[in-house]
C-alpha cells in the first residue's frame, strides 16, 4: 500500500491540472514528485531550496495574489523553524493556504529529533484560525486535501504521516466518527492510531470516536457520546500528549468528567531506533494502550 506522501504529488499534481488558483510551494523536500507538474506550470510550482522560512513567506505572498498555496516539507521544517512567519505573513496579513507536512512525529527515526515534530500541533494551537487534519490513512489524507485545497481563504494544516490504520473511513472533514458504542466510557483516537485502539479496546463496553479534524475539535460530537456512556473520556494523539485536553475539558466544562489523555511523551528519546520502538516506548502500541485505558476506567 502507498503511504500518505505517495499519494500526495499526484493528488496536487492533479489539483494544479484543475484548478489554476492552485500553486505549490517546496524547499528542496519532495521536489521529485513534482518534476513534471514542475514542466507543465513554471509558475506555480517553485522550490526556493532550503530556506524554510522563504517557503512560508512565498506561500503567504501568493495568496496576497490570489492563489491558493500548498506549502510542504517537513513538520518540523513547516510549522517549528518557520513559526514567526506561520503566524505574521499567514495569520497576521489574515491569508489563507494549506500547509501540508510529513515526517509527523518520528516518522524517519533514523533523522534524529530535528527531523522529529510531536509538538506541531500544540504550536499551531497558540495561533487563532486554523484547521488542522490528521489523516489515518492514505486514501482519506486524498479526502482532507482536497477539502483544504476548496477551503477558499481558510488556514488548513494536513498532517500525513507514515503510520496508517488498515482500512479508510468515510471522513467528511468535519466531523468525528463513532466506530464503537459502549456505556462504560469514550476514547476518542486521532488520525492512524485508530487501529491500535480499536485492538486495545476489544471486549471493553466503552465508545471509540474517530478525529481526523482535530481543529476546529468536534465539542458536539464528544457530548453526544459521554451523554450516552459515562463522562470519562480518554484521548489518544499521534502528538504530543495533551495537546487536545483544553478543546476536550471546554466541550465538557458542564459535565463532571474525568480526562485521561496520551500521546507522545515530552521526554526525547535519544535512542533512535524504530518507527514501532518509538510507538512502544511512548505507550502507544495496543498492549500498552489496554493496560492504561483499563486502569483508568476500572478493569
Amino acid at each position: 500500500m502507498d503511504t500518505m506522501r505517495d499519494r500526495f504529488a499526484p493528488v496536487v499534481s492533479r489539483l494544479l491540472d484543475e484548478d489554476p488558483r492552485v500553486a505549490v510551494v517546496l524547499a528542496e523536500i519532495g521536489k521529485d514528485g513534482f518534476e513534471e507538474a514542475m514542466h507543465r506550470h513554471p509558475d506555480r510550482v517553485i522550490n526556493v531550496g532550503i530556506r524554510e522560512q522563504l517557503l512560508v513567506g512565498a506561500g503567504a505572498g501568493m495568496a496576497l495574489t490570489g492563489l491558493r498555496p500548498i506549502v510542504h516539507t517537513f513538520a518540523s521544517f513547516l510549522v517549528e523553524r518557520p513559526f514567526e512567519q506561520v503566524k505574521l505573513d499567514f495569520g497576521h496579513q489574515d491569508v489563507g493556504g494549506v500547509l501540508v507536512s510529513a515526517a509527523a512525529s518520528f516518522d524517519w527515526p533514523a533523522g534524529g529529533f530535528t527531523h522529529m515534530a510531536p509538538g506541531d500541533v500544540a504550536l499551531l494551537d497558540t495561533l487563532d484560525g486554523w484547521t488542522v487534519q490528521v489523516p489515518g490513512h492514505p486514501d482519506e489524507a486524498e479526502t482532507l486535501l482536497r477539502h483544504a485545497v476548496a477551503a477558499d481563504d481558510d488556514r488548513v494544516y494536513v498532517r500525513l504521516s507514515i503510520q496508517s490504520n488498515k482500512d479508510p473511513l468515510p471522513v467528511d472533514g468535519e466531523h468525528f466518527l463513532t466506530v464503537r458504542e459502549g456505556r462504560r466510557g469514550v476514547v476518542v483516537a486521532v488520525g492512524p492510531l485508530l487501529d491500535q485502539v480499536l485492538a486495545a479496546t476489544e471486549g471493553l463496553d466503552v465508545t471509540v470516536l474517530y478525529a481526523t479534524t482535530v481543529r476546529p475539535f468536534d465539542a458536539a460530537s464528544l457530548r453526544r457520546a459521554t451523554g450516552a456512556a459515562t463522562a470519562d473520556v480518554v484521548l489518544v494523539e499521534p502528538y504530543l500528549a495533551g495537546t487536545s485536553t483544553p478543546a476536550a475539558s471546554e466541550a465538557l466544562a458542564d459535565v463532571p468528567h474525568r480526562l485521561l489523555a496520551l500521546g507522545v511523551g515530552r521526554r526525547e528519546l535519544r535512542r533512535y531506533g524504530q518507527v514501532e520502538e518509538h510507538v512502544a516506548a511512548h505507550g502507544l502500541d495496543a498492549v500498552s494502550l489496554r493496560e492504561r485505558i483499563s486502569g483508568f476506567l476500572g478493569r
